[in-house]
C-alpha cells in the first residue's frame, strides 16, 4: 500500500471536535430554553431545527453554499468586510458538520430536559436560587445522561459527514480532505488500499464511540437500579 497521509484523520477529529463543541453549547441552551416554553410558532421552529435530519446532505450543502458562497448573503458580507472566505476551507467543513449534527444534540437534550421533574426546579427557585444556579445544580445534572447521548451521537455524525461538507468545503488535499472525502476520492482514483484503510479507521472510530455510549448507559442504569432498591 502506498504511504498514507494522516491529514484526513487529523482534520476529521479537528472538524468533528469543534463542531460538537458548538452544537453542545447551542443545543443545550436552546433545548433548555424551549423545553417548558410554549408559544406560537414553536412547532415550526423545532421543525426547522430538525430539518437536516430528513433532507439529503447535498441539499443542506447547497443551502449552505448559497448562504456562504461569494455571492451569498453571509459569504459576500464576510468577504467584503473581513476578507474571510468560508467556501473551500476547513471552516466550511465545520459549519456543514454543525448543521447536520445539531438536530441530534438538540433532540436528545430536549427530551432530557423535559424529563426533569419541574417541581425540583420550582423548589430550588423558592429557596432563592437564580435561574442560572437552578440550571447548573438541578436541571443540567439530572438531564446529563440524555445530553451525553446527544453529544456522542452528534460527534459521530460530524465525524462521518460527507455530502454537505463536499458541497461547501470541497476537496483540497491537506485542507478540507476529511476521512469521508478522502475515501471518496481514493475510490475515484482507484487507490483501493487507501480507501480500505480509511474505511477501517472511520468504522473503528464510529463503532468505539457507540460502544462506549452503550457501556456508559448500561452502567448507569444498573447504578440507578441499585440505588433505587437501597432507597
Amino acid at each position: 500500500m502506498t504511504d498514507i497521509d494522516y491529514t484526513p484523520l487529523y482534520l476529521s477529529v479537528k472538524v468533528a471536535g469543534i463542531a460538537t463543541s458548538i452544537v453542545f453549547i447551542s443545543g443545550v441552551l436552546l433545548a433548555r430554553l424551549l423545553a417548558r416554553k410554549e408559544f406560537v410558532g414553536k412547532s415550526a421552529l423545532e421543525s426547522f431545527f430538525l430539518l437536516p435530519l430528513v433532507l439529503p446532505p447535498t441539499v443542506v450543502g447547497f443551502g449552505l453554499l448559497m448562504l456562504f458562497g461569494k455571492t451569498g448573503f453571509l459569504g459576500k458580507w464576510l468577504l467584503t468586510h473581513y476578507d474571510v472566505q468560508i467556501v473551500f476551507t476547513w471552516v466550511g467543513a465545520v459549519i456543514a458538520s454543525v448543521v447536520v449534527s445539531f438536530p441530534m444534540m438538540y433532540q436528545s437534550a430536549l427530551a432530557a430536559f423535559q424529563t426533569v421533574d419541574k417541581h425540583l426546579e420550582i423548589a430550588a427557585r423558592t429557596m432563592g436560587a437564580s435561574e442560572w444556579r437552578v440550571f447548573w445544580t438541578v436541571s443540567f445534572p439530572l438531564a446529563w445522561p440524555g445530553v451525553l447521548a446527544g453529544l456522542v451521537l452528534a460527534f459521530a455524525r460530524a465525524l462521518g459527514e460527507f455530502g454537505a461538507t463536499m458541497m461547501l468545503a470541497g476537496y483540497i488535499p491537506g485542507k478540507t480532505d476529511t476521512i469521508p472525502i478522502a475515501i471518496y476520492f481514493a475510490v475515484e482514483n482507484g487507490e483501493m488500499d487507501k480507501a480500505y484503510f480509511w474505511v477501517v479507521i472511520i468504522v473503528a472510530l464510529g463503532f468505539s464511540t457507540i460502544m462506549w455510549l452503550n457501556w456508559w448507559t448500561k452502567r448507569n442504569l444498573r447504578r440507578y437500579a441499585h440505588e433505587s432498591k437501597q432507597s
